[in-house]
């Protein structure tokens, strides 16, 4: 975030390391503004367009490496019982629930002890 407050982040100096790339790369800053928000570069030199040497060529045909396909992992006897309790429970759980049938539902006991069944509140 330094390149957006102070100007010297932009220096053409070999020591810092943007610096480093953009000279090596053949260009310089020649001005940077911070207010506006841009930058701008200048050419300074061409790079040499590296050629691959006869040497470096591959002359034996490629042999792609054998992969091992992996094998489904199966779970430990733990986890198993863990789950399979689990399940229990919930099925117990949904079971020992009541159902209602319809939009019928019975009032909870706080409700039951707010008024009298014959007097309602106003």
């Amino acid at each position: 975030m330094s390149a957006y407050r102070s100007e010297e982040w932009w220096s053409n100096l070999p020591g810092s390391p943007q610096g480093k790339g953009w000279l090596d790369a053949g260009w310089e800053v020649r001005e940077a503004n911070l207010k506006e928000g841009y930058v701008v570069f200048k050419k300074v030199r061409e790079l040499p367009i590296k050629r691959k040497s006869a040497s470096s060529e591959i002359k034996k045909p490629f042999t792609p490496v054998r992969v091992r396909i992996p094998k489904p992992k199966t779970p430990s006897k733990t986890k198993v019982s863990k789950l399979y309790a689990r399940i229990k429970n919930l099925e117990r759980q949904k079971t020992s629930m009541p159902k209602y049938h319809g939009s019928f539902k019975p009032r909870p006991k706080y409700k039951k002890k707010l008024f009298k069944p014959d007097k309602k509140p106003q």
